[in-house]
Order: C-alpha cells, then sequence, then structure tokens
C-alpha cells in the first residue's frame, strides 16, 4: 500500500513539539482524549519502553473493530505505523510534528484504510475523513489542555 493514496490532515497546535510526541506514545490514554477508541492495549514494546504493537478497539458507529498497529518512531518528529493483525484489511499512517516556534508545532497525519468490508464508496470516503479529522483535532484538544494544566500552580498554593 502507499501512502500516495492516503488522506492528510494538518493542524497547528499551540504546544512544544517535544511535548506532541511524547503524547503521541502514550497509547494507553488514547482512549480518554480519542472518542471512537475503546481501548488500547500495548502487547510489546522496544527497547526504550514505547509501545511497538498496539491491540484498539474502536467503535466505528457501524460496528465494532479490533486491529493490531506495528509502530515505528523517529524522536521527535515522525510516528508510523501499518496494520499487523485484526478486523480491518490494512492500515498505513504516520504523524509528523514540524517545530514552527518553541511554543507552536504542525501535526499532519496521513493515512490510509483499506476496510476489508463493504461500504458504499462516498460514504467509505466521509468515514475515512471523518474519522482522520476527528482524531488529529481530539489530540490537538488534549496536548493543549494537558499543556494549559501542566503550566496551572498546584492546587493549594494559591498566590495571594
Amino acid at each position: 500500500m502507499s501512502l500516495d493514496a492516503a488522506q492528510e490532515v494538518s493542524l497547528q497546535i499551540a504546544v512544544p513539539q517535544s511535548a506532541c510526541f511524547a503524547a503521541i506514545l502514550e497509547f494507553e490514554h488514547y482512549p480518554e482524549w480519542f472518542s471512537a477508541i475503546e481501548s488500547a492495549s500495548v502487547l510489546e514494546r522496544d527497547k526504550a519502553g514505547v509501545g511497538r504493537i498496539v491491540e484498539f478497539h474502536i467503535d466505528m458507529r457501524i460496528r465494532s473493530v479490533r486491529y493490531v498497529l506495528e509502530y515505528a518512531h523517529k524522536k521527535p518528529t515522525e510516528l508510523s505505523w501499518h496494520s499487523i493483525d485484526g478486523d480491518i484489511e490494512s492500515i498505513e499512517g504516520r504523524y509528523r510534528f514540524k517545530k514552527l516556534s518553541p511554543t507552536t508545532t504542525e501535526a499532519s497525519c496521513r493515512q490510509e484504510i483499506q476496510l476489508g468490508f463493504w461500504l458504499p464508496g462516498p460514504l467509505r470516503k466521509i468515514a475515512e475523513r471523518s474519522a482522520l479529522n476527528q482524531s488529529v483535532s481530539e489530540f490537538k484538544t488534549a496536548v493543549e489542555q494537558r499543556q494549559a494544566a501542566a503550566k496551572r500552580p498546584a492546587s493549594g498554593k494559591q498566590r495571594r
């Protein structure tokens, strides 16, 4: 499969590149910010302890789906993946994080999915585009909220 036919979404995120990259590697937390993911389990980690094989269960609204992705990364700029098991025929994609300033990052997600089950063509394109837009938008919201929370003073230590 080639990512040439993939769909892509890019957004500016008001968070440093390193924080974006750290957040995208926290696979177990995906269900907290990506509304379609019901569960995420790291099945295998690399030597650095980063998830390498991850199983997901998602709600596609038309049916629940299970798939397993194998990840590779180039710190702090890229996370790529491809499917190795599950209900979806194939998935291939990548996130790229481009530093725009010390506090702003451009996040681009590019992905191609071959569902492996019938869905009318127009509905399939809408579903794929909607899921990609939703995941990048929800990631942006999650990392920006996380960054804002980290900057707030700890509770009980209020200024006078």
